[in-house]
């Protein structure tokens, strides 16, 4: 009889749980098409205003004051410049960081410290970079109003967010893989470089994205370290006709980026300045994307790396 009533409470309990399963995944169906009918519906408005604007002239002309013959070459071609200066600074740090805090780090109190600070770090308003970028990249090491303060700037930006998520992707690899690459005689080295980093990619390259994206539409530690609104020339090629083939004269020039472009044209009363805005933020959205897709086509060649 006891045993019976017991069934019978398991039972009840089991279908309540599994109620509350339906009720929470009902609720999270609604929540995430809130968000994705919301991005449609923004993108699709954004679609409509800015595709007729897309033409050749569009991309290879710089600001004007006149709407139907200003362009974004100055503005794209300075905001890629930007973000190779952020990713080839932030990308390496960022993961020897994660790699050093989780393996080769002592546990003590200054170790706790660092991580404790570079968690907080993640949530700091973007203006205190800035802030920071203008008085030691800007003033202090005179880098100026240029390229490379800019990319250092978002470097800093981003550079919690890649620590924080190489770490995590690191701790979710099985202690197996670890344990077993030590039975065979591994260092800790030829652990962490032929088996903790390749199974952890997959999550380092998704906080690498997340950094990236975010970088790439911030625009506050920008004007703080005085990017200009209207440019009607292109820093210097990295790429030269003659030996050594490479220039980095564009690190010190003046620059804009795309969020700033846009903001300029939004605060423009003219109609057709908002329809280049609109136009510019299209041709955003489609390089964060094309970065999203590169960093998704790297991930699955390096998983099927790993699984031959």
């Amino acid at each position: 009889m006891h045993k019976t009533k017991g069934l019978q409470e398991i039972r009840l309990m089991i279908a309540r749980h599994k109620r509350f399963d339906k009720l929470f995944m009902v609720v999270g169906i609604f929540a995430l098409m809130v968000a994705v009918f919301t991005f449609i519906a923004l993108f699709a408005h954004m679609l409509i205003d800015g595709m007729p604007r897309l033409t050749l002239e569009f991309f290879t002309s710089f600001p004007s004051r006149h709407p139907e013959a200003a362009g974004i070459l100055s503005a794209w071609v300075g905001t890629i410049l930007v973000m190779l200066v952020t990713a080839f600074t932030a990308v390496p740090i960022g993961i020897g960081t994660g790699v050093y805090l989780e393996e080769y780090a002592p546990r003590n109190i200054i170790t706790e410290i660092i991580e404790i600070n570079i968690t907080n770090l993640a949530g700091v308003p973007s203006i205190v970079y800035g802030l920071l970028a203008l008085g030691l990249f800007v003033y202090q090491l005179g880098f100026g109003q240029s390229v490379l303060s800019a990319g250092l700037a978002l470097a800093l930006l981003i550079l919690p967010v890649v620590i924080v998520a190489t770490r995590e992707a690191i701790r979710a690899v099985p202690v197996g893989i670890r344990e077993g690459a030590y039975a065979l005689g591994a260092s800790k080295w030829q652990t962490v470089s032929d088996h903790l980093l390749p199974y952890s990619a997959a999550g380092i390259m998704t906080g690498v994205i997340i950094g990236l994206a975010r970088a790439i539409g911030e625009t506050a530690p920008i004007i703080t370290i005085g990017a200009l609104t209207f440019i009607a020339f292109l820093p210097p090629s990295p790429i030269t006709g003659g030996f050594p083939f490479i220039s980095f004269e564009w690190l010190t020039a003046p620059f804009t980026v795309m969020p700033i472009q846009m903001f300029n044209w939004v605060s423009r009363p003219q109609e057709e300045f908002q329809v280049n805005a609109a136009a510019a933020g299209l041709v955003l959205v489609i390089m964060t994307l094309t970065m999203n897709a590169l960093a998704i086509y790297i991930r699955y060649h390096m998983r099927k790396k790993i699984k031959w």
